[in-house]
Order: structure tokens, then C-alpha cells, then sequence
């Protein structure tokens, strides 16, 4: 099995993509331990210690690590436990058959926000902040270069909405906070 890391603008955030798809991988986002119950994948990769939240796709696993922790240490460690993982064919996020509160959906923007959208404002020298989700519209904050920028309202409807509503079905807008 290969898998393949890919570094983000922020040094304690490595996204693993695994060349199959994780069994049952649906978007979660995991970052407490009562949480974790619905993952063994992310139970494994917390006990390795050093961990601070993780963010589990069908195509991808996200983990930030605590700043005092080494990549160097942890990056092995993750890429044994996801192989190990997949070889047992056990499901990746373990979903209840009914649909996701408020609550889930609100873990689920905020984890994928913080693992793929903002990394991507970062590199143009911006930001974006979630500041709360109503009636399938999600509220963020564009800030840095990206609040006063021309095209903010391209990014924000051709980017971070198509992506949001790409992953998380329940999402059906976007809106600028400050707008």
C-alpha cells in the first residue's frame, strides 16, 4: 500500500492520502475523546500520543499534532497505523443510520475549514474564520488580504462553498460574515 503526504502551510498539520479508499470513511472530524468512539482509526492514531485532532475522509486523513511534537517521530508511527489499519478492513468512522445534528455538521465545516480551506487562504496571505451555521448557510469571516481583496467573493462562492458543499451535503451556502 502507498500512501502519500503532503504538507500544509501550517507545520503540525500533514494530510495522509491513502491510494485506497478508507472503508467507510465518512467526513469527521476528531479532536476529544468522546468523539474518538466513532473511530477506531482515530483511537489508534491518538494513543500514539502527541496528537491534537484529526480529520478523517474516504480519501484522506488530516492530523495536526501538538507544536512540542517532532513530525519526524509521529509521520512513521501515522503511516504504520493507517496500513495496519486497512489491512483489518474494519470501517474508518463509524456513522449513526439517522441524520447529523447541528452539532456534527458544525464539527464537520469547522475540521474541514481548518484541514483544507484555510491552509489555502493562508498561502495568499488571508484567512477565513467559521462563525456559525443557520439553516444549511455556512457564516465565515473573510480576514488578512482576503477581507479587502476584489475577488473575496469568488473564492468564497467558487472555492470555499463548492468545497463545503462538495463534503458536507447538508450545506447549501455560503456567506461572508462582514459582508
Amino acid at each position: 500500500m502507498l500512501i502519500e503526504t503532503q504538507t500544509t502551510p501550517d507545520a503540525d498539520v500533514i494530510n495522509f492520502y491513502p491510494d485506497q479508499a478508507l472503508p467507510g470513511g465518512s467526513r469527521s472530524e476528531f479532536a476529544e475523546a468522546k468523539t474518538l468512539r466513532k473511530s477506531p482509526l482515530a483511537e489508534r492514531i491518538f494513543d500514539l500520543g502527541g496528537i491534537k485532532s484529526l480529520f478523517i475522509t474516504a480519501e484522506m486523513v488530516s492530523v495536526t499534532k501538538e507544536p512540542k511534537s517532532s513530525w519526524d517521530d509521529l509521520k512513521p508511527l501515522i503511516l504504520a497505523e493507517i496500513m495496519d489499519f486497512m489491512a483489518t478492513g474494519e470501517t474508518a468512522v463509524i456513522t449513526p443510520p439517522e441524520s447529523s445534528s447541528d452539532e456534527e455538521i458544525i464539527s464537520k465545516i469547522k475540521g474541514l475549514l481548518d484541514a483544507r480551506i484555510r491552509p489555502a487562504v493562508k498561502q495568499d496571505g488571508g484567512d477565513i474564520a467559521f462563525c456559525r451555521y443557520e439553516n444549511g448557510i455556512v457564516y465565515v469571516e473573510l480576514r488578512g488580504a482576503c477581507a479587502g481583496c476584489p475577488y473575496a467573493m469568488i473564492t468564497l462562492k467558487e472555492g470555499v462553498e463548492k468545497m463545503l458543499k462538495t463534503y458536507i451535503p447538508e450545506v447549501k451556502a455560503v456567506e461572508n460574515e462582514k459582508a
